[in-house]
């Protein structure tokens, strides 16, 4: 037979091909051009492969790109959704060991805290810009944060990040995973409710609160768990700045903090006209 291209991906289990796939490597002489996971278990396999540096005219020529030339190609593995983030994984994992970079390796999850939020805050620009190129350049950045405070971590990994945020969607969607019999939005979100607190046995409506966010993202959010408990508690009666404050974050509930957001912006854009025309 003439020589045939075999693409593999490298992100899946070593010996993970398909039935032709299985069929081709058993069928005629198999080149590859370089040792890798992929031709050991082959080899363990009872498949003879021979390394060789340039592709044979004929038999199954092994590799993980598609060639350029015309030559017949046949697919014996493809990556799956999100097989890239294995790479993610993989270059941090280097990056953060010794021999790598050495300003990642002087990091702690405290230093990094810092950029985790600035890079939160450009997606946010870029949403707001509907700049969606951006976005997903500034949600990579996201991701880099993420994976490597992981890799960072002494007593889990990203295996286990990854694994609790999959097992707490389904716990808390069981009307997608489960037998729930609920539909409506708000039914949904009250559900979601319900059962995070019963994860999280709060003594507090308040338990939970990301206390670090912006003062008046924190505002609106304490307005908003109070306002949901039914608790009646009056606002601070005084002239100082922050009562009144919290007394316009109450006016503007959940969207005090985009309302103020978007009049910054507009008035940003008026100083930049104000530079303009002097």
């Amino acid at each position: 037979m003439g020589r045939v291209v075999l693409v593999i991906s490298p992100r899946l289990p070593a010996g993970l091909l398909s039935a032709q796939a299985w069929d081709l490597v058993r069928s005629g002489p198999v080149y590859a051009r370089a040792e890798s996971a992929q031709t050991r278990a082959l080899r363990a396999a009872g498949v003879d492969v021979m390394i060789v540096d340039t592709p044979p005219d004929g038999g199954v020529w092994l590799t993980e790109t598609e060639p350029e030339d015309g030559a017949e190609v046949v697919h014996g593995s493809w990556d799956p959704p999100g097989a890239r983030l294995l790479d993610v994984v993989a270059v941090i994992d280097q990056l953060a060991s010794p021999g790598g970079d050495p300003w990642k390796l002087q990091q702690t999850h405290q230093s990094l805290a810092r950029y985790l939020l600035e890079e939160a805050y450009e997606a946010v620009d870029a949403i707001d810009a509907e700049d969606y190129a951006a976005l997903r350049e500034e949600l990579g950045d996201v991701l880099l944060q993420v994976v490597l405070h992981a890799r960072l971590a002494t007593d889990w990994d990203v295996d286990d990040v990854a694994g609790d945020l999959t097992d707490k969607m389904v716990r808390r969607n069981p009307h997608v995973f489960g037998d729930a019999d609920v539909h409506d939005v708000d039914e949904i979100t009250a559900q979601w409710e319900r059962i995070k607190a019963a994860e999280k046995s709060r003594d507090s409506v308040l338990d939970g609160i990301a206390w670090g966010q912006p003062a008046l993202a924190l505002a609106a959010k304490v307005l908003a768990r109070t306002r949901r408990a039914g608790l009646d508690v009056a606002l601070p009666g005084g002239d100082g700045l922050g009562e009144t404050l919290l007394r316009a974050a109450a006016a503007g509930g959940e969207e005090a903090e985009g309302a103020l957001r978007r009049a910054v912006l507009d008035y940003a854009e008026r100083v930049r006209a104000a530079e303009r025309t002097r």
